[in-house]
């Protein structure tokens, strides 16, 4: 699930992968699901998404203040028994879940806001949802609303203070918040070398996102690297 806001800017989705699996594998076999372009997806559109011929989600466009989200059609279950008899309290499922974008503003390196992954109710009303800094998830009056049940990944690429953000290329973990739980700079550290090398998400130039969420230990892990190269086997520190 990907929501965006972007304000003068192209942001475009080349592919999408994702897979929840629930803790107790004998419980059920999970899902999956894989767009290698989004010309017959059937997505769940709004606002000035659009798909381009040759396949690409094309988010939001050159218009001023606009928000766009494309949703996984069917809702996918991500609590679930803790038993096959359906007994006990429900437990979380893991997910994994990776994507390529491009963000494509008017100049190079210069863009507003950002675009993020986005795991939402089904039920969950966008409408009320504002651009720019907001990302198209939230407003000056829900944001940090426990009610929200809203879990994101933000691709950010201006620093909002009020938000508390550490930069303005920066990768946070959301939860039912624009003030992230967890930031990092936007990067990725080299396999071979250890060193971290920056990315400027708003380059023009296309990357890959995976994002994990293991439900035993809890733990949420981000990684990044230009399109094409493998993922990193050292996931963004986030603090």
């Amino acid at each position: 699930m990907v929501t965006v806001d972007r304000h003068s800017l192209l942001a475009r989705a080349r592919g999408w992968r994702a897979t929840c699996f629930p803790r107790n594998v004998g419980v059920d076999g999970g899902v999956e699901f894989a767009y290698e372009g989004f010309a017959t997806a059937g997505l769940a559109l709004d606002g000035i998404v659009s798909v381009t011929p040759d396949g690409l989600l094309l988010l939001t466009n050159d218009t001023n203040e606009n928000i766009a989200h494309a949703f996984h059609p069917d809702p996918v279950r991500f609590h679930r028994p803790s038993s096959a008899l359906g007994a006990g309290a429900p437990v979380m499922s893991s997910f994994s879940t990776t994507f390529v974008f491009a963000i494509v503003s008017e100049l190079i390196d210069l863009s507003t806001s950002g675009l993020a992954f986005l795991v939402a109710p089904s039920s969950r009303d966008l409408s009320t949802a504002t651009a720019q800094q907001y990302l198209g998830m939230f407003n000056a009056s829900n944001n940090g609303d426990r009610r929200n049940h809203v879990f994101a990944v933000e691709l950010d690429t201006m620093r909002n203070t009020e938000f508390e953000d550490m930069n303005d290329n920066h990768v946070g973990i959301d939860v039912n918040s624009l003030n992230s739980s967890a930031a990092a700079t936007a990067g990725y550290y080299d396999d071979a070398t250890g060193v971290f090398q920056n990315l400027s998400l708003a380059s023009w130039h296309p990357m890959q996102a995976w994002v994990d969420y293991d439900a035993v230990t809890t733990e949420i892990t981000v990684a990044m690297a230009p399109a094409r190269l493998p993922r990193p086997k050292r996931p963004l520190d986030a603090g």
